[in-house]
């Protein structure tokens, strides 16, 4: 196989890694409550402090009106609540509660043992080079798609 062939077998396999790595996250929220989507919200803002929706939605990488839902559900189970933006009265800043902090932190943190485990199978020069290939590519694509 060609340095091209298996560059473009790296590229397509990102899907079913992101699918592997979605049902590993999926099955450490077994008896949380939280489903992938609702996570992924709780991941952000854990990171950010609080956001607005589109700020949610800017680093998801999504549409707005996708997180808006996903907001919603973690507004209605309590992990999340809204406060009011100085800096535009419509757009509610998304805040995690006491009780939402709580959960991602326990979710990230199994997570995090899950990596170190899988972190321990693998030599660090070769995880810093696919990191890299990865970013680069990630970059290269969105600029040639005209999203960079």
């Amino acid at each position: 196989m060609n340095e091209t062939d298996k560059l473009y077998r790296l590229i397509w396999m990102s899907r079913p890694l992101m699918q592997a790595a979605e049902a590993a996250v999926e099955q450490g929220l077994d008896g949380t409550g939280l489903t992938v989507r609702t996570r992924a919200v709780l991941e952000i803002l854990l990171a950010h402090d609080a956001a607005t929706v589109p700020d949610i939605a800017q680093h998801l990488e999504i549409k707005r009106q996708y997180v808006q839902v996903m907001v919603n559900e973690t507004l209605a189970e309590n992990l999340t609540c809204k406060r009011d933006n100085p800096r535009h009265k419509r757009s509610t800043i998304i805040a995690l509660t006491d009780k939402g902090r709580a959960l991602i932190e326990d979710v990230v943190q199994r997570e995090k043992a899950l990596v170190a485990s899988l972190a321990a199978e693998l030599d660090a020069g070769e995880i810093n080079t696919a990191l890299k290939i990865v970013e680069t590519l990630i970059d290269k694509l969105k600029t040639q798609a005209g999203d960079g």
